[in-house]
């Protein structure tokens, strides 16, 4: 006898009047009804160990942060918004469905970044300076860069990597404008990193509903 056929899951029930906080954490947080071969390998590179998560902190709407903000007070500083929660909590439940749980979990020392790090729920989170952003500060990229390199090739033949960060410092890394809660899967080759690819969640790319901001 055959297969019995797939039964997709249903789509998230949308109404007019539904906030748009509401809005994004159902579509953040409902899984694609499938994923393509292309991710799958992704996935199956970082269970495989060796490979790098560059992971954009999940959204935190606005840009930058407050003119005064310090590190060490998050209320001074752009934090997930309850969507963002959401979707944190949903990529962390991805990494454990694809067999990708086993990795080493780094953060920026922002709020937002460690808030992320904290709810993809896969073990101790440490903070790493090296992760920081240089939005207001670009003199620090080049140091900053070289250091999380050094990192990922000394590192290289381990578990692999979740490094939760900015997008200035994803993007310097590997040249990626990733969105909100977007991985860059990267590998080590040489002196520098090969981006193999990168996963978003199906419904992640409703930039009408949320703008794609920086930092």
């Amino acid at each position: 006898m055959g297969q019995p056929p797939k039964r997709s899951l249903p789509a998230p029930k949308l109404t007019a009047g539904m906030g748009v906080s509401t809005l994004l954490v159902l579509l953040l947080t409902f899984p694609a009804s499938g994923q393509s071969g292309s991710e799958a390998a992704l996935w199956a590179a970082l269970a495989s160990g060796g490979h790098v998560a560059l992971l954009r902190h999940a959204l935190a709407p606005g840009t930058g942060d407050p003119a005064g903000f310090r590190l060490e007070d998050c209320a001074t500083q752009r934090n997930l918004s309850p969507a963002g929660r959401g979707q944190a909590r949903a990529l962390g439940e991805r990494f454990r469905k694809n067999g990708a749980a086993n990795v080493a979990v780094f953060s920026s020392l922002w709020c937002r970044c460690l808030e992320t790090a904290r709810l993809l729920d896969l073990g101790e989170v440490t903070p790493l300076p090296a992760l920081n952003s240089f939005f207001r500060d670009p003199s620090r990229e080049a140091a900053q860069t070289a250091a999380l390199r050094r990192l990922i090739r000394e590192r290289g033949g381990g578990k692999s990597l979740v490094l939760v960060t900015h997008q200035v410092t994803i993007t310097a890394l590997t040249g990626v404008f990733p969105q909100s809660g977007e991985i860059v899967v990267v590998r080590p080759e040489g002196d520098g990193l090969k981006v193999i690819g990168r996963i978003r969640h199906a419904l992640l790319q409703t930039s009408l509903l949320h703008p794609d901001l920086h930092a």
